[in-house]
């Protein structure tokens, strides 16, 4: 028996994707890139965006044609779109067998089960668990993994940001243990993986309830893993961005000189409507504090244009922030409702060609500032992890007979390393001499320092 899986969405959803196929497995059935000869079929969807909501439908919506060849497939909607629209999904969409929400991976096996010995027509589980156990479950490491690897410690946000769905479709924060976390993270080293990125909504507020050491705490934990060379974290939300975490990144020399802080908007009367609980002045002050301890950490954001209310001084606070604080990359949304996030009910909607006038002044602004601080990595030799081979050559630089590998730097910049045979292997964390810089990445040689 075959099964599919198809993946959008955060990093969150590509780890919960591992654990669908763990489950899968564990009752027959063999992962496989055909579409059209699978026996199963898993949409694990995102909600954040209409956009991403729009492509989750979409795809259900061609395999009608494809269900009507082969009657006895199994499609499932997993994710948070399952768990958003629960049993309105069977009502729109009677392709779909299966509706398995956020917390309910670890009832898949018994829901196939259940739909292919005919004891259901259908299922719907969208109920919240509070049980850590629920969520360990299937949360296997393979015995080979990639170099770079992603291991969740927390799920749920408790911040009701209010144009975000996350609360609700991913329910209150629970923590995993530390003894869970770092019996995983052993396993990864086991299995060559050589860093790891910790993942959580807010991975800032991990473990606070359950009383477990907190976050900065469990960095020196797993920094303490022989065999592990970096660990990087996603995602930290500004208002929680301790002292103490903050320092870590002059004191910990695993911990990546990286650190992506959302900071939505530059503008503090936004920031309130969007119940962000910081000022803009807040945030600069977090950001001086960690340029501090690491004069060359590399800071990410996000950006939310078009908020309800959003004037244009709003919007140029916005684009003097990132005149201000440079940041080396950032992700730029266009402001959508989402069904239950309370800006939904605002008013003074933003329209859509001011929404993409502004998402694309945005863009513009980074884009300029991103290859003016790439550019000055040109002649520097940095330390870069090979993750594997590059998906594209590095523009402009040989025809396509020259070999290329895609690594990070520890600042998370990605680099394209040309390498002859045997100089380079993947896994590898080797100095690279970097010759030119592009609107995204950097391209370099091995260096003689090697």
């Amino acid at each position: 028996m075959l099964a599919y899986v198809e993946t959008i969405g955060c990093q969150m959803n590509v780890y919960d994707t591992e654990r669908i196929q763990n489950a899968l497995k564990s009752i027959g059935y063999t992962i496989t890139t055909d579409l059209e000869g699978a026996d199963i079929i898993v949409f694990n969807s995102c909600a954040i965006r209409e956009k991403a909501q729009q492509k989750t439908y979409s795809f259900l919506g061609r395999l009608s044609a494809l269900k009507a060849k082969k009657t006895s497939l199994i499609v499932v909607l997993a994710g948070c779109v399952a768990q958003q629209d629960g049993a309105r999904v069977r009502n729109r969409l009677p392709v779909v067998d299966i509706v398995m929400g956020t917390h309910a991976i670890g009832s898949l096996p018994q829901m196939v089960t259940d739909i292919r010995e005919s004891k259901r027509t259908s299922v719907v589980n969208v109920d919240f668990s509070n049980d850590i156990s629920q969520f360990e479950a299937f949360a296997t490491v393979p015995q080979k993994v990639e170099p770079s690897r992603f291991v969740t410690i927390m799920q749920g946000c408790d911040n009701f940001c209010t144009y975000c769905v996350v609360p609700y479709v991913r329910s209150h924060e629970i923590s995993r243990s530390p003894e869970n976390i770092m019996t995983e993270i052993k396993s990864v080293i086991e299995a060559g993986g050589k860093e790891i990125t910790l993942l959580g909504q807010n991975v800032n507020s991990y473990g606070k309830k359950e009383g477990f050491p907190n976050f900065t705490e469990l960095l020196y934990q797993i920094s303490q893993l022989k065999g592990l060379e970096r660990i990087r974290f996603t995602t930290s939300h500004p208002k929680d961005l301790s002292e103490e975490l903050i320092s870590a990144f002059g004191s910990n020399p695993k911990l990546c000189g990286h650190i992506h802080l959302p900071v939505q908007s530059g503008s503090s009367a936004v920031l309130h409507r969007m119940n962000r609980h910081y000022t803009r002045d807040e945030y600069l002050d977090k950001v001086i504090k960690l340029r501090q301890v690491n004069p060359n950490i590399a800071i990410t954001t996000d950006i939310i244009v078009g908020f309800p209310g959003e004037t244009n001084e709003d919007f140029l606070e916005t684009v003097s922030l990132l005149e201000e604080v440079r940041y080396d990359s950032l992700f730029a949304f266009m402001y959508s409702d989402r069904q239950g996030a309370p800006a939904r009910l605002f008013p003074e909607k933003i329209s859509d060609f001011i929404k993409k006038e502004r998402i694309h002044s945005v863009l513009k602004t980074q884009e300029r500032i991103t290859l003016e601080k790439l550019s000055l990595l040109v002649g520097t030799c940095q330390s870069v992890l090979i993750e594997g081979e590059s998906p594209r050559l590095a523009d402009g630089i040989s025809d396509a007979k020259e070999d290329q590998y895609m690594g990070r730097t520890n600042c998370n910049r990605i680099v394209h390393v040309a390498y002859t045979k045997n100089s380079v292997r993947k896994g590898a964390l080797i100095p690279v001499y970097i010759e030119r810089a592009f609107s995204h990445s950097l391209y370099g040689r091995l260096s003689d320092q090697s």
